[in-house]
């Protein structure tokens, strides 16, 4: 039968369930036994969720790895809901992802849990299998239903085993999310009431989504995007995010950090994104910076944090704010790197937490002041989580710097982060428009500040005098706790050293995402545009200069083309300025324009997929062409004509 004859996909979301099954057989005073059935079922998931990278083929965009006969089947039959599974080069790697943390936080409770046990395993092995479900659903109703499972295990995990105010950080938690939830569902019955047949598959509700009218997709997507900004989370909408980590044992911090945010930006990138094209045009200059505030005040509020949990806590609210600035951005380095940057977070955000748990069973302290000059104590622990520390910093050669760069690269080449009509380059005839280079460079400065707040803390806990007599007392990493913190430094070194067996598996997704938002071609126009310009401008369109003696230059030509075909194929014009005869050539330096009231214009093959683009004008009216055509790519001038493409 071979690998591809085996359901990969629905063993490892149903593995931690069976896991849980089995533990719920188990007497609870078996605690040894309990937590060795827990462990080994989750590593049995991880190394079931290796086949699914092995599978995956690199050059394809769809969904993939669905085996038809299990994985799409009808289960709802009346209301259209299926079991519909599959992955794409993001889902690929969350899920992988999820399945590599689990195992370590299982490991790393051995000794910090000792209270309801049972109770304790099975809600994580229930949480993976909530985080796998939705992670790889197809089906926005039961992609739903496992969005819905996350919460309560994650909940109890809070206000069951964590600290002194556990109650109210898991009560905080549960309504925000819970709000944010409910509008979710009220915008997908919507939009599924749209549709012409009933089906909850998800490429249908994109389709349905994306033929509803402009001020329809705006409420709907914001409906979507406040439950995934919740879950992020985006500034101003973080508050439940420190108390959470806080109040959390180590293993639910892990699980939060490493997995549970990135629902947030993988909900923008699967749903919310693609399924309202018009509306997120509209909206991603807001939301962008929204993040870029998240990236700065999340940095500066960690800088000033006495106690390190809180300040892993608002480093997450800075470094998820990077994935949404790139995602945002709405180009290829952007989303790739947003992606990229999920997983190297979960990967050093979640091994930070784990060094945290470490030190905190020893000394019962959080404070940064509790520490200090401890590497002489415990030099192989201090080792990793430098390390660690490094990695969430960005250092180059490990997991958090070929993120962050691609998304600030993404960021200064994006022309879907400005706030009006028209966006100027800072660069003559080609190149990024003026705010997006302010985007990039004022997200750099999150990078300084993570320095700052990191390498600070390592300072004053791991290097100086030992300052306090309890310090010298403690134990250096056992192999149990080398079992779990090790990986987490391999991975570290892998993603950084190896990022390309990453970014080969998420372009493909990518690509398809741009076109599924901007209309096909919109990944190879990204790429080839500013050639194309170089190639046409000397052949294209001549200057109004150029024309007859009696043309009036005070006129503004205006045409905004939604990409490629636009998600409604509209194109609108804007035509004003005083009369007077007009002579322009096309657009790719072939033929007369007509002289009376209308105009006919040939756009390039590399701007827009139509060959012609009709306008109407009253009279004889053009002093200045300008030709907006929205879609990922740069912006041009044409001699005296400026070709500019925002999106």
């Amino acid at each position: 039968m071979g690998l591809s004859g085996v359901p990969w996909l629905s063993l490892v979301i149903f593995g931690p369930l069976l896991g849980a099954i089995g533990i719920g057989l188990i007497p609870r005073d078996q605690k040894a036994l309990l937590r060795n059935l827990a462990f080994f079922s989750s590593l049995g998931v991880f190394a079931l969720s290796i086949p699914l990278v092995l599978l995956f083929d690199p050059a394809r965009g769809d969904f993939q790895l669905t085996m038809q006969q299990f994985e799409n089947v009808a289960w709802i039959p009346a209301l259209g809901v299926r079991y519909q599974v599959g992955v794409d080069g993001i889902s690929l790697f969350l899920i992988v992802l999820t399945t590599f943390l689990t195992p370590l936080c299982i490991l790393s409770a051995y000794r910090a849990v000792e209270d309801r046990v049972k109770e304790y395993l099975i809600a994580l092995l229930v949480l993976e299998t909530g985080m796998l479900g939705a992670l790889a659903a197809l089906d926005v109703f039961l992609f739903y239903i496992f969005w819905e499972v996350m919460l309560i295990p994650m909940y109890l995990i809070i206000g069951v085993w964590g600290g002194p105010r556990r109650r109210y950080a898991a009560v905080k938690f549960f309504l925000y999310t819970m709000v944010g939830s409910v509008l979710m569902l009220v915008a997908i019955l919507y939009v599924y009431s749209q549709g012409e047949v009933a089906d909850f598959s998800v490429e249908h509700l994109w389709a349905t989504a994306q033929g509803l009218g402009g001020r329809a997709q705006l409420w709907l997507f914001l409906a979507f995007a406040l439950a995934f900004a919740i879950k992020v989370p985006l500034f101003p909408l973080h508050t439940w995010l420190p108390d959470a980590h806080v109040e959390a044992p180590t293993a639910g911090s892990v699980i939060l950090a490493g997995v549970l945010l990135k629902m947030g930006t993988f909900g923008f990138v699967r749903y919310a994104m693609p399924m309202f094209p018009e509306a997120l045009q509209v909206c991603a200059p807001y939301i962008a910076l929204l993040a870029l505030i998240g990236i700065i005040y999340g940095a500066l509020v960690a800088w000033v944090q006495s106690d390190v949990k809180s300040l892993v806590a608002y480093s997450s609210v800075s470094h998820l704010g990077f994935v949404v600035l790139g995602l945002m951005a709405l180009t290829p380095q952007g989303i790739s790197g947003g992606t990229f940057l999920m997983l190297a977070h979960g990967v050093s955000t979640g091994g930070l937490f784990l060094c945290v748990g470490f030190l905190y069973e020893r000394r019962h302290r959080r404070l940064i002041a509790d520490f200090g000059g401890i590497a002489r104590v415990v030099p192989v622990f201090s080792a990793i989580f430098l390390v660690i520390v490094l990695a969430s910093a960005g250092l180059p050669g490990l997991s958090g710097f070929v993120g962050e760069f691609l998304v600030l690269i993404g960021a200064s080449q994006s022309h879907s982060l400005h706030f009006g009509p028209v966006e100027y380059s800072f660069f003559g005839r080609v190149g990024p428009s003026v705010t997006s280079f302010l985007f990039a460079g004022l997200a750099t400065l999150g990078v300084i500040l993570a320095a700052l707040y990191l390498l600070s803390m390592v300072r004053r806990m791991l290097f100086g005098p030992v300052v306090h007599e309890a310090n010298t007392r403690i134990s250096d990493a056992s192999p149990r706790e080398l079992a779990y913190l090790v990986p987490v430094v391999l991975a570290a070194f892998f993603l950084g050293i190896f990022p390309g067996f990453f970014t080969s598996r998420i372009e493909a997704t990518t690509a398809r995402l741009l076109e599924v938002i901007e209309g096909p071609g919109a990944w190879e126009r990204t790429e080839e545009f500013l050639a194309t310009v170089a190639e046409d401008r000397h052949s294209a369109a001549q200057p109004i200069a150029n024309a007859s003696d009696d043309r009036d230059q005070t006129g503004d030509f205006r045409v905004n083309a939604p990409g490629d075909r636009g998600p409604q194929g509209r194109w609108r014009e804007l035509v004003q300025g005083n009369p007077g005869p007009m002579i322009e050539r096309l657009a790719q330096g072939q033929g007369d324009q007509d002289l009376t009231g209308d105009l006919r214009r040939q756009v390039p093959s590399g701007v827009g997929g139509r060959s012609d683009l009709p306008e109407a004008f009253t009279g004889d009216r053009l002093a200045e062409g300008r030709l907006l055509a929205r879609g990922s790519v740069d912006q041009a001038r044409i001699e005296g004509l400026p070709v500019e493409v925002p999106r």
